[in-house]
């Protein structure tokens, strides 16, 4: 039985309002579904929101979230949600 590793997806949120934090993406997605954790990418040198973040959620509400949240409003501005590209190093 051991280690059981739970299937999760990545979904990559844009178009974010600047004021946004990793807790606010999470309160909102987790109406729709189960969120593992949230992120909001920012600047390194000024540390101010880059305007989008990822969203990790289990896998089976992934097609349900990205439903439900690609093109919903938040503070005015339309969000942008799909499944995130796997970064190549």
């Amino acid at each position: 039985m051991g280690c059981f590793k739970e299937v999760a997806r990545t979904l990559y949120v844009g178009n974010l309002p600047w004021a946004t934090r990793s807790e606010d993406l999470e309160e909102v997605f987790s109406m729709h579904g189960a969120v593992i954790s949230s992120r909001i990418i920012r600047d390194r040198q000024t540390g101010r929101s880059r305007g989008f973040g990822f969203v990790e959620v289990k896998e089976e509400d992934a097609d349900l979230i990205i439903e439900a949240m690609n093109g919903k409003e938040m503070e005015g501005r339309v969000l942008i949600v799909n499944q995130a590209k796997v970064r190549e190093k």
